[in-house]
């Protein structure tokens, strides 16, 4: 039995700190999404983030990407989140897309995170109404 539980802790020794706390980091985003908590999100930003939200496209700091996603969750409260597709193999890149249905409509939402340090932070988010 203790033999079992040195070798569970050496093993997680080995695991870097950032991979077991950004391990579901695509579930963490869709939760957020799903309660339209855009400061949440907003922490997952890099310092500046290609933001596009339906037809509003620009590159904004994080203060101002989550403002704007903030009043995107004002317009469009979120009832619910599924992710639909993910891509987590990559050492340096991630994606997530979600189904988000809200009570004006569904959007397809696409977040993508590149590597910076040592956690993934989100370098592009796309809002789009979705097409079904």
């Amino acid at each position: 039995m203790m033999k079992s539980i040195v070798s569970i802790l050496v093993l997680l020794l080995h695991i870097p700190m950032y991979q077991l706390t950004q391990a579901d980091i695509i579930d963490e985003l869709a939760n957020y999404f799903k309660a339209g908590n855009a400061k949440e999100i907003g922490k997952e930003f890099a310092p500046s983030v290609e933001l596009i939200i339906i037809d509003q496209e620009d590159v904004y700091n994080k203060a101002q990407a989550e403002q704007i996603l903030k009043d995107f969750f004002i317009k469009n409260p979120p009832n619910k989140v599924t992710v639909i597709h993910r891509l987590n193999s990559s050492q340096n890149y991630r994606l997530g897309i979600f189904l988000l249905q809200t009570k004006t409509g569904k959007f397809r939402v696409t977040v993508t995170m590149k590597k910076n340090y040592n956690a993934f932070l989100i370098s592009e988010l796309r809002i789009d109404p979705d097409k079904e």
